[in-house]
C-alpha cells in the first residue's frame, strides 16, 4: 500500500505579502497543492494523507470548492483529511456541511474516530481541531482497533497549547503509520512516523527544503513493513546567507559576491543577507542596493570598520574614546569578542561625536 503525507498546506497564506513577489506565493502555494494531486496520480497512490492546517485559516465556501475540485482529480488514491489549529471547525466553519467528492473522507469531530478502506485492508484514525487551541495530550492513549490490518493515524500537533504528544507513547501505540502535522519543519522521527513540514515555506523562518513524504507499507514474512523518505518539491527556499567583507570590499564586489551566490544557489529563492567581517573604515554599505537585486527580503549589516585604535587613543587620550578603549585594553584578552566589542564600542562613539 502505497501513501503520500503532507500537512500544514497554508491555502490562502500571503508570505511577505508586502514584497513585489507576494501575490505569486500566493499562487505558488494552491500551485503546489495541485502539484501533489499529480503526484499521486503519477505515484499511483492509495492514500494522501493530509495532517491538518490545508487552509491557512477557516477556509471559504469557494476555497472549499477550489480544494475539493484538484482532490476530484485523484485516480487511485483516496484522501483522508484533518483540520489543524490553523483551519479549525469553528461553529460557522463551512467545513461543517460540505459535500466532498466521493474520494474525500475529513473527520469532524474532536474526538478520535475511523475510516476504513476494506479494499487496501487499512484503517484510518484522527480527529479535527474544533477550537484553536488544545492542551490535552488526546493522541497518547489511542491504539488501533484491530491489528491484523495497516493501521494509520493522524495527529496535528505537538506543542504545548496544540495537543502535546509523548513521541514513545506514540511508538510503542501500535500504528504501521503516524502522519504528524503542525511542525513546519521537515523531520523524519523513524520509518513510522514523520512531520513533512509545510509543502511551501510560509515565512522567512523556514529555510531550507519543502516537501511531501513518500511511503510504502508491505507485509514481509508476516509482518507488516514500512518505509518512508522526504521529496523536495517546493518552488522556493528562504535562504539565509553570509557575506564576507574585508578592507578591500567595495559596494560593487559586495553586489557582485551577493549575484554569485544567487546565481549558484537559485534566484527563485528568497534571500536574507548578513554582512560580516572587517570593512575599510570609509566604505559604507548599501543595503538598499543589494535589496534591488531582487528576491531579497532583508539585509543585516554586522561587517566592522577597520579602525586604526592606536591612532584613536592617541588623538582621543583624554576624552570618553581614549578612554573606553583603554578599558577594554586593560580589562579583556584581544578575543574575537573582545575585539568585536570595540569595534561596535568605537562605532558608536564616534557616531556620537560626530
Amino acid at each position: 500500500m502505497k501513501f503520500i503525507h503532507i500537512a500544514d498546506v497554508h491555502l490562502g497564506a500571503v508570505p511577505d505579502s508586502n514584497q513585489p513577489w507576494g501575490s505569486l506565493r500566493e499562487k505558488e502555494i494552491w500551485d503546489s497543492f495541485q502539484h501533489i494531486i499529480d503526484i499521486c496520480n503519477k505515484e499511483k497512490a492509495d492514500l494522501l494523507l493530509i495532517a491538518g492546517d490545508m487552509f491557512h485559516k477557516q477556509p471559504l465556501l469557494r476555497e472549499l470548492k477550489e480544494a475539493n475540485y484538484y482532490l476530484s482529480k485523484l485516480v487511485t488514491a483516496k484522501a483522508v483529511i484533518m483540520a489543524g489549529n490553523h483551519d479549525y471547525i469553528g461553529p460557522r466553519s463551512y467545513y461543517q456541511d460540505f459535500v466532498w467528492d466521493e474520494k474525500v473522507h475529513m473527520f469532524l469531530n474532536d474526538t478520535i474516530e475511523s475510516f476504513e478502506f476494506p479494499e487496501l485492508g487499512a484503517e484510518v484514525y484522527g480527529l479535527s481541531y474544533r477550537s484553536r487551541d488544545i492542551t490535552e495530550p488526546l493522541y497518547d492513549s489511542v491504539r488501533p482497533n484491530q491489528m491484523n490490518k495497516i493501521n494509520i493515524l493522524l495527529a496535528h500537533g505537538g506543542e504545548e497549547k496544540n495537543i502535546p504528544m509523548n513521541r514513545k507513547k506514540l511508538m510503542d501505540s501500535g500504528f504501521d503509520y503516524i502522519a504528524l502535522g503542525h511542525i513546519h519543519k521537515p523531520e523524519i522521527i523513524n520509518e513510522r512516523m514523520a512531520y513533512p513540514g509545510s509543502m511551501e515555506p510560509v515565512d522567512k523562518n523556514e529555510t531550507g527544503e519543502r516537501g511531501y513524504i513518500l511511503g510504502v507499507i508491505d507485509e514481509e514474512q508476516g509482518q507488516r513493513k514500512t518505509s518512508i523518505r522526504f521529496v523536495p518539491t517546493s518552488v522556493r527556499e528562504y535562504k539565509r546567507v553570509k557575506l564576507t567583507a574585508t578592507q578591500e570590499t567595495t559596494n560593487g564586489s559586495l553586489l557582485d559576491q551577493a549575484r554569485d551566490i544567487m546565481r549558484a544557489a537559485g534566484e527563485q529563492h528568497i534571500y536574507s543577507f548578513c554582512i560580516l567581517g572587517i570593512r575599510d573604515e570609509f566604505i559604507h554599505f548599501d543595503k538598499e542596493a543589494l535589496k534591488s537585486l531582487g528576491n531579497v527580503l532583508e539585509v543585516e549589516d554586522e561587517s566592522v570598520p577597520d579602525y586604526d585604535f592606536d591612532a584613536l587613543y592617541k588623538e582621543n587620550a583624554d576624552n570618553m574614546i581614549g578612554l573606553f578603549i583603554q578599558r577594554i585594553r586593560e580589562n579583556t584578552k584581544q578575543d574575537e569578542i573582545a575585539k568585536k566589542a570595540l569595534y561596535y564600542g568605537i562605532e558608536a562613539l564616534l557616531g556620537a561625536k560626530n
